[in-house]
């Protein structure tokens, strides 16, 4: 049995474009924008090289896209591409993922509270005080401590399968984790890494709960095979594994930011995910009641499949956001 979702890989740049229409419920067509031109770089963050993906104007209101696992910026190819045209975008990989730097475990503290710390100083130091987040996997966790910390700085929050509830956690997805969080043995360790760890097990999550798994990009789950398999990977993604549970602790907070600030919110929520289930995204409108909810008939990434109707439902909610 499959198991797991959460952060890492090494990432392409060649960039595709989503498609040109996208069916509307009365079956007309929307017209795509001119696509933007993507930049890349480098920002160093307590002595980390952090590799980043840049779309738009500065001057433009900015989108902050916070990957998951196992990903990295690479998964908004599309959305960078999609949305330049009308607002700012950045996406940055986290210390050991995606082109980023990669510093040993003895040397560079791999949990949620440390990738949370170093994005929010990314973001300082490249004078980025006010932004929407658009959040998938990991990215929520490291996303909503950004957002509890500097709630005013939060114009919206996009969220694909990024969880804040428990009910948004599959006991059988996460069942070898909740154990490991229980035991975190060395045997269950091996266990885990030898099912997910793999480019099978990579392949899995990116097709796991798609409508057509041979439209599915074969190079998203290569690069994070590759990327997983370096050296020291599989002791820093096992600790995150295990850090998870300090996330589950925090979802009460995270609640409470919901409830009391009332970011204007948009759920795009891949249905057939194994991990993160629809509850989890109904869930948000416990705390958010004006939440704007939309279940899609595909996995866990549900930009492979849904791009074009994400990005139009993305810029109709940005372009209504109070910047």
């Amino acid at each position: 049995m499959k198991r797991i979702s959460i952060p890492v890989a090494l990432l392409a740049t060649t960039l595709f474009s989503y498609s040109a229409t996208h069916p509307s419920k009365g079956g007309q067509s929307t017209e795509t924008p001119p696509q933007a031109t993507v930049r890349y770089g480098k920002e160093p963050v307590e002595g980390v090289d952090i590799f980043f993906r840049e779309a738009g104007d500065p001057s433009n209101p900015t989108l902050v896209l916070l990957h998951g696992f196992p990903a990295s910026s690479h998964m908004y190819r599309e959305v960078l591409r999609g949305l330049g045209d009308q607002f700012h975008l950045i996406a940055p990989d986290y210390p050991g993922f995606g082109h980023s730097d990669f510093p040993a475990a003895d040397e560079f503290e791999y949990s949620f509270d440390h990738l949370a710390e170093v994005v929010d100083a990314f973001l300082e130091q490249r004078d980025i005080d006010r932004y929407a987040l658009m959040i998938q996997d990991y990215g929520a966790p490291v996303g909503f401590r950004i957002a509890v910390k500097h709630p005013e700085r939060v114009a919206g929050i996009i969220t694909m399968n990024g969880n804040a509830y428990e009910e948004g956690l599959s006991a059988e997805g996460w069942g070898p984790i909740f154990d490991y969080w229980e035991t975190p043995t060395a045997e269950l360790g091996d266990t885990i890494a030898g099912e997910v760890f793999t480019l099978e097990g990579m392949k899995w999550q990116y097709t796991h709960g798609t409508r057509n798994p041979e439209s599915i990009l074969p190079d998203t789950w290569t690069l994070d095979a590759h990327s997983i398999s370096r050296p020291g990977q599989k002791e820093v993604q096992l600790g995150l594994f295990y850090d998870y549970r300090n996330n589950v602790k925090l979802y009460p907070q995270w609640q409470e930011y919901l409830r009391e600030h009332q970011p204007p919110t948009l759920i795009t929520w891949g249905e057939h995910d194994a991990f993160f289930p629809a509850a989890g995204a109904r869930a948000f409108l416990k705390d958010v009641p004006e939440a704007e909810l939309h279940l899609l008939n595909t996995g866990h990434f549900a930009l492979e499949e849904e791009a074009p109707f994400i990005i139009e439902k993305a810029r109709t909610f940005l372009g209504r956001l109070d910047w």
